[in-house]
């Protein structure tokens, strides 16, 4: 009698589950009609959530082939055993180790990047870091921790959100890697560097990136994956690389979701 029981039990549970599954799915086919998945570039309708249709995917420059491993550009020619960079690199080499990036800021890309950015889009950030993921296959490490670039506080209230911390975040549930949001902090504003010279640039860095004293732990020892939307200089990255080597950090690690190219 108490193995019957037992057994009419198991069936009732499953028997529970399976009508549980069949409302989801119910529910599931429900949404979808109502909210059709839409392309995250142009609103026609794809065939799965957050993706691209055909056209938006054929606008969109995806970085593919031989790139430089320190900053993620294309380059031409063909890969080998040696170390591939570009001029720029080969002759100011930056601080970090290695570095990729996802997207050229051109074309569909600089409007996906803008809409994240100032567009309050902050959906695009879970695909943006499917494709950072991507991009950044060869720089993942076991233990690494994965930091956004920092806005500072007066920057990050007029935005209400920093989007590297949303890329960095969707970039740690997808690789697994610890995300600490606040690694780094911003502690004074800096104008804007486009246009200054490399000098100029490090001048108006100069002490403005440092590590939060309360996550200085989580970096002894430790590999570090640096995120930022854009790279354009590589002058902020290169400060937060020096923020987290001087506070013991291991190997330092660039991903951005778009390069700008050399010549724009």
């Amino acid at each position: 009698m108490a193995l019957r029981s037992k057994r009419e039990g198991a069936v009732g549970s499953g028997s529970f589950i399976g009508r549980k599954y069949r409302i989801a799915q119910r529910i599931q086919t429900a949404l979808a009609l109502i909210y059709p998945p839409r392309c995250m570039g142009c609103g026609e309708l794809t065939e799965s959530d957050f993706g691209l249709c055909g056209a938006c995917w054929r606008d969109t420059p995806f970085i593919g082939g031989t790139v430089c491993e320190s900053c993620g550009v294309p380059v031409i020619g063909s890969a080998d055993r040696f170390r591939t960079e570009c001029d720029d690199c080969l002759k100011t080499p930056p601080p970090w180790n290695a570095g990729r990036a996802a997207l050229m800021y051109d074309g569909k890309a600089r409007s996906l990047v803008l809409a994240l950015k100032h567009g309050d889009r902050t959906e695009l950030a879970r695909p943006a870091a499917r494709w950072m993921a991507q991009a950044g296959r060869e720089l993942l490490r076991p233990r690494m921790v994965i930091a956004p670039v920092p806005l500072h506080w007066s920057r990050l209230l007029k935005r209400r959100y920093n989007q590297s911390a949303l890329l960095a975040r969707n970039l740690g549930r997808e690789t697994g890697l610890d995300c600490v949001p606040d690694l780094l902090v911003r502690k004074r504003r800096t104008p804007a560097l486009d246009g200054k010279t490399a000098r100029e640039r490090d001048e108006a860095l100069a002490g403005a990136i440092d590590i939060h004293p309360r996550r200085a732990l989580h970096l002894k020892g430790r590999d570090v994956l640096l995120v930022d939307d854009v790279m354009t200089s590589g002058a902020t990255l290169a400060a937060c690389t020096r923020a987290c080597q001087a506070a013991g950090a291991n190997h330092i690690f660039v991903l951005a979701l778009a390069r700008v190219a050399k010549d724009a």
